[in-house]
């Protein structure tokens, strides 16, 4: 669940395009429907919300696995483990990507296929 701040939606400056000011605050205003936990309103950080600890830094299940080179992307596991690109080059993520389409690994914040066919159309032009 995410939880966002209190009217980040209606106001501009808390708006979609600036995640830094969408961080959780609590709401303390005295009328505030939200701390009131009014039917309707957006849902406030309680205890029961947090996922089980085994499950905590896991994606469907598997470990998750920061990669920065192909020899670290080389070590990731297809059966337990799941790779999450980092702050790489735009040659570097080609690279990563195609070794991940053909050894099958899963990489969440990336979407091969689509990644790779966008790069081809702009090889092509």
């Amino acid at each position: 669940m995410k939880f966002l701040r209190r009217n980040s939606t209606m106001i501009s400056k808390l708006g979609k395009r600036r995640k830094s000011k969408q961080v959780w605050r609590k709401p303390k205003g005295r009328d505030n429907k939200m701390r009131e936990m009014k039917r309707g309103y957006p849902a406030i950080v309680k205890v029961g919300y947090s996922s089980a600890r085994d499950l905590r830094g896991t994606y469907e299940g598997k470990e998750t696995v920061l990669v920065y080179t192909t020899k670290e992307l080389g070590r990731v596991d297809v059966k337990t483990q799941v790779a999450i690109f980092g702050k790489i080059g735009k040659k570097n993520k080609i690279e990563l990507a195609k070794i991940a389409r053909e050894k099958k690994i899963t990489v969440i914040n990336l979407n091969v296929k689509k990644f790779l066919d966008k790069v081809s159309k702009e090889k092509k032009k």
